[in-house]
């Protein structure tokens, strides 16, 4: 075989993307704690752009605010393709994410604030209730096909549901000020945008160019723009029941490699550049650890399944198709995965205490690999014995 064919291969592979991105973050750790660590912090905060349109930011804002809206756009279109035809065609199937996602909210909220009353750390109440959308997604596709499909899609809506749930914390409990009238013109814009698909324009740049707009209202307004890519996603025309490919289809498959080998890669780096101090570990076993961790480790798993497992009895709900109870459990530990979300909330929480953001940052990392780790061995378990059986049975 051809080394360019082993190449594609690899490209194609569902867990290619998943390796390279956990390279990355130990590329990053490693650079972080190493001398090079200054250099490329100072790197991350070069300030790039232009002070006329006030889009001068440093480059670590364009990274999580500018290329993770194009990943958030192409979580998007996959979401819309299955509420439109696929595994969340049905209220029972799309309601199940949305009920998950709340219980993975609330309960992780209930468990820090428990450890942290009346402290001064209660104001990072909200730390442990974010899924990292793209460490967790990555985490699920490196095990391929021993990942029923529903559930790759169940924990994407849940951690879209998730992201966006902690958006709005953050718009409502963290930010300073809502710029309203930026807000209206981003609401202009996906006015705009609904129009387009209703009159049937299928060509993707009359979507870009409007999509491109409603990220620097979205940015400019003191909501996190990342939305922007989510709400453009759900304007892009789809086709029900045929065979000819839709423009939505059409432009998933010109984003999977650029955002899957590109994007994601450069946001793992410059984002788990965390340099590990003196005092790191004594930091975990304090009501302040013990929130975080129980928090994303236990909480999401107990609030996410909980949730799932009162609906689905009242029979509002269904579980994914070819998903046992076991599974869900390991989608649970992975929506553990905080990671950039919950250290973005960290800093907010902590405004002016770099000591404890740094401890909430060291927390956030170890809770990440626990559940990170915990749900990929228990997934790849099930789903390796679930082949086993299918093997005898032949």
């Amino acid at each position: 075989m051809l080394i360019t064919d082993y190449f594609k291969r690899f490209l194609h592979s569902s867990q290619s993307s998943g390796i390279i991105l956990i390279l990355c973050v130990l590329l990053s750790l490693l650079i972080a704690n190493s001398s090079l660590g200054v250099s490329f912090q100072t790197l991350l905060d070069t300030k790039i752009g232009t002070d006329i349109f006030q889009l001068n930011y440093p480059l670590s804002i364009w990274i999580n605010d500018g290329l993770m809206a194009i990943f958030f756009l192409l979580v998007g279109l996959e979401i819309k393709r299955e509420i439109v035809e696929g595994e969340l065609s049905t209220f029972k199937s799309a309601s199940l994410p949305i009920v998950a996602a709340i219980g993975g909210m609330v309960v992780p909220a209930l468990i820090y604030y428990a450890f942290n009353y009346g402290t001064e750390y209660a104001n990072g109440w909200a730390i442990p209730m974010a899924t990292d959308i793209a460490f967790s997604l990555a985490i699920i596709s490196m095990l391929g096909k021993r990942a029923p499909l529903s559930l790759k899609i169940f924990l994407a809506a849940l951690a879209i549901v998730d992201d966006l749930g902690a958006i709005m914390v953050i718009a409502i409990f963290y930010t300073d000020q809502l710029h309203w009238i930026y807000l209206g013109l981003s609401g202009l814009m996906v006015v705009i945008l609904i129009l387009l698909n209703v009159f049937n324009f299928k060509k993707h740049i009359f979507y870009v160019v409007p999509g491109l707009f409603l990220w620097y209202f979205m940015h400019h307004s003191g909501i996190h723009a990342t939305i922007a890519g989510v709400l453009l996603a759900f304007t892009i025309p789809t086709n029900i029941s045929t065979t000819e490919i839709s423009p939505l289809e059409k432009m998933e498959q010109k984003l999977h490699l650029p955002v899957n080998f590109l994007i994601m890669p450069i946001f793992a780096l410059a984002n788990t550049n965390i340099t590990f101090k003196d005092g790191m570990v004594d930091g975990l076993f304090t009501n302040f650890g013990y929130g975080v961790i129980l928090g994303l480790v236990l909480g999401k798993i107990i609030g996410i399944n909980l949730f799932s497992w009162i609906f689905i009895k009242l029979k509002i709900s269904g579980l994914p198709d070819q998903v046992s109870w076991s599974q869900m459990l390991g989608a649970g530990l992975l929506a553990g995965i905080g990671f950039t979300m919950s250290i973005f909330i960290g800093l907010l929480s902590f405004k002016g205490h770099p000591e404890i953001q740094d401890e909430a940052k060291f927390a956030i990392l170890v809770a990440s690999i626990i559940s990170g780790f915990a749900g990929y061995s228990l997934l790849r378990y099930i789903g390796k014995k679930r082949e086993i059986i299918a093997e005898q049975k032949d």
